[in-house]
């Protein structure tokens, strides 16, 4: 595995050993991952320079893989992409385990996730959380402001970060981050997805006993909403890898069952 320490061995003996950038897979790597993590939030080479104060010249170099950057640019590419810096060294072609959980709100994603990952020795991440971040604004903030489209957008983003860390994770997602089909495409190029599926009124129990009564506020056709959305979005979610009922089911059962989903994991 690549390193921010073989790249500076690199820098420092590549002149001896008669090398050029041509020759060389750090650069050819640091380089792709560069215009995958540009492209995954649809920034220009020249708002990526504006961000890391590299210059446009220097970006296209480095993404055709020609150009044989410095740690110290390279931390700044990193650090305009909110990303650690060896995220751009890691081999393209190792895919971290990546346990993507799918479903409508108290579908259990955060419950089950969490003790997943406890289980998996990963960390849990939750997609909406990263995108409260980035905004600085929750979400009803978000959708209240700019809409679901300027969320999407930001979903997308957030997500291309996620994956840009090229680390094992468990990730709940947003229960509409199906209806987004470029953003599910990448998803689905990345990690396990599970669909933890429920009964609408498993879903409505859930979200009261986490004492959020929104749902039935000044709503008398809630359930039937709720029921009609879970009919909706049920092919959307069925086409994960796996699915995996949850109904009146203990979590630790859930869990273990979840984990002999994944490939090899004991």
């Amino acid at each position: 595995m690549l390193t921010i320490v073989s790249l500076v061995r690199y820098t420092a003996l590549a002149p001896a050993w008669g090398l050029t950038p041509m020759d060389s897979d750090v650069l050819r790597i640091v380089g792709g991952r560069v215009r995958t993590a540009r492209a995954g939030r649809a920034w220009t080479l020249r708002e990526l320079a504006e961000r890391s104060g590299v210059s446009t010249r220097f970006l296209v170099q480095l993404e055709a893989g020609r150009a044989n950057i410095s740690v110290r640019r390279l931390a700044e590419i990193a650090r305009a992409f909110g990303i650690p810096p060896s995220a751009l060294l890691l081999d393209l072609d190792e895919k971290p385990l990546i346990v993507a959980l799918l479903g409508l709100r108290g579908a259990g994603k955060t419950t089950i996730g969490k003790r997943l990952a406890r289980k998996l020795h990963v960390p849990f991440v939750e997609l909406d959380r990263r995108i409260e971040q980035a905004a600085q604004l929750s979400l009803n903030e978000l959708f209240s402001l700019y809409g679901e489209a300027y969320y999407r957008r930001l979903e997308r983003e957030t997500l291309t970060s996620i994956l840009a860390e090229h680390r094992p994770i468990v990730l709940a997602t947003g229960g509409g981050i199906v209806t987004s089909p470029p953003t599910y495409a990448l998803l689905e190029e990345s990690a396990t997805l599970i669909w933890l599926r429920a009964s609408p009124e498993d879903h409505w129990n859930r979200v009261v006993r986490q004492g959020d009564r929104r749902p039935m506020a000044n709503h008398p056709q809630a359930m039937a909403d709720l029921r009609r959305l879970l009919a909706e979005r049920a092919p959307l979610y069925a086409a994960a890898h796996h699915t995996l009922d949850t109904t009146g089911r203990p979590i630790d059962d859930v869990v273990a069952d979840l984990a002999r989903l994944l490939p090899g994991v004991p």
